[in-house]
């Protein structure tokens, strides 16, 4: 029979086991911390963004269409920007449920302009400008890719329809309580801005990690992040680079990103990493 001492050793080890599963400490998450979504996207149906958002990116695509600016299917850069995308996809699962029932979309815009967008439902367009004027390898792209999947994920569009929806409410609360007309209407005004949003720092944070983390369990070099951005100050205040305008660059942003690399490099280590690797397109003359 085992000594009472070492009896009282198992019991306090299991005890403390056991608390550690009551708090959720047992099996450790591995990857980035990030606070719970906003309760303000409670105030809009995901379901109402999401609609918006088809709407839209159909718009574009047609616009870009009839402007001979879409990138065809095999077009080189679109096949790259679809290999990148394939392997990231499945991992959005966790940080949204409603990732799995989406009709995700990757298109190529032709434009000088430096940006790129992940609309609500999972609606991706990159235009030529942030692929050519940044000469992104596939990690650089994957890095971006996963910030804006991140802002569709976190559903920061609809937190800040939420929001405008409860300012709205607030100001007619009575036709608000009766029949949510006030909401309706603030769903719809923000919903026509869902390619202009500028979100807030803690939102622009949140999407670098999730999307860090992203990136490297697809097998993608996090530390790409930190070069990203290095080009992103290097252009400076470009007066094409929308995406700027909406993603300033900062010296805290890096700090952030290089602070949370030791998070995901096992991840990045472990991840399968992609068969080939695509060749950034030819440096635009303009």
């Amino acid at each position: 029979m085992p000594p009472l001492c070492n009896l009282l050793r198992v019991v306090v080890i299991v005890a403390a086991s056991g608390l550690a599963v009551a708090d959720g400490r047992a099996d450790a998450r591995e990857g980035v911390d990030v606070p719970p979504p906003s309760m303000a996207s409670r105030l809009v149906s995901a379901e109402q963004v999401e609609r918006a958002a088809v709407q839209q990116y159909g718009e574009l695509l047609a616009q870009a269409r009839s402007q001979n600016a879409l990138a065809p299917a095999n077009h080189p850069q679109l096949v790259r920007l679809r290999a990148i995308a394939e392997r990231l996809i499945p991992h959005t699962y966790e940080w949204n449920p409603r990732a799995r029932e989406w009709n995700w979309e990757v298109n190529l815009i032709g434009s000088k302009q430096v940006n790129a967008f992940c609309m609500p439902g999972g609606k991706i367009a990159f235009f030529t400008g942030i692929l050519q004027k940044l000469q992104l390898n596939d990690d650089e792209v994957a890095m971006i890719m996963g910030h804006e999947m991140t802002h569709a994920l976190r559903e920061h569009a609809r937190e800040q329809m939420g929001k405008s929806a409860a300012t709205q409410g607030a100001i007619e609360l009575g036709s608000a309580l009766l029949g949510l007309g006030s909401i309706g209407r603030a769903v719809f005004g923000a919903g026509g801005q869902l390619l202009n949003l500028h979100f807030g720092r803690e939102d622009e944070t949140e999407a670098d990690l999730v999307g860090l983390e992203l990136a490297a369990r697809a097998g993608y070099d996090p530390h790409a992040g930190v070069t990203l951005w290095q080009k992103m100050s290097d252009l400076g205040g470009s007066a094409s680079a929308e995406w700027l305008s909406t993603h300033p660059a900062s010296g805290t942003r890096v700090k952030d990103i290089e602070a949370n690399i030791p998070k995901v490099e096992g991840l990045y280590e472990r991840a399968p990493k992609p068969p080939r690797r695509f060749e950034p397109p030819p440096k635009s003359e303009s």
